[in-house]
């Protein structure tokens, strides 16, 4: 699965094609999600759809709002425009939220580490989550979150993140798993050895476990 929350604002419809090509080289079959098919409940149904890969190209925070506390945790954005009254129990359960992208921008809902774990359906088999977007390793409640929820692997930023570095490193990323035949791990060392880090943020990609 890609799932390009990212496309509303910094669309790449060369690394989505060049992607999806390399993974049907390898024999995947890929399901695309554009920018406004990226809501909650498709995050709710992501383990029930038994990826074996999922890149999630969305926009990311370590903070996300609830009414007027804020909830540290890394959050994932979707496209879907926020609403107080909708996912109500989950929003005063800390799972949901609302995210911006500038303090005066309009807001999206966003789904906490919480939901992850808590309102997720199913369970990932074994499924390597690429997180695409900043601060995946803030801290470690995202990849516990994923990893508890059964996905093998998750590799993610350590900081802050450009579009266009994510999207190169994601890229050459899957070119060491899939035509080098390298572990996740190992593919994310080799992978920050070509590329290096963000050159204006300075984070670099980690994976778990």
């Amino acid at each position: 699965a890609i799932v390009d929350q990212l496309s509303l604002t910094v669309a790449n419809p060369q690394f989505v094609q060049e992607t999806t090509d390399l993974l049907k080289s390898d024999g995947y079959e890929v399901d695309y999600y554009k920018g406004e098919d990226v809501t909650v409940d498709l995050y709710r149904t992501l383990p029930e759809h038994d990826y074996d890969l999922v890149l999630l190209r969305v926009h990311s925070t370590a903070v996300i709002s609830r009414g007027e506390e804020d909830v540290t945790s890394v959050s994932l954005f979707t496209g879907q425009s926020y609403s107080r009254d909708l996912y109500y129990e989950e929003q005063l359960q800390g799972r949901v939220g609302f995210a911006q992208y500038t303090e005066d921008g309009p807001k999206f809902f966003g789904i906490t580490s919480d939901f992850v774990r808590n309102s997720m359906k199913g369970t990932f088999d074994d499924t390597v989550v690429l997180m695409m977007g900043c601060q995946g390793f803030i801290n470690d409640r995202g990849a516990e979150a994923f990893t508890d929820k059964g996905a093998r692997t998750f590799i993610g930023w350590d900081g802050l993140v450009s579009a266009e570095h994510t999207d190169d490193a994601t890229e050459l990323l899957l070119r060491h798993i899939i035509t080098g035949g390298v572990k996740p791990e190992e593919a994310v060392a080799l992978t920050m050895a070509d590329i290096g880090p963000d050159p204006t943020f300075g984070s670099r990609l980690v994976s778990q476990p």
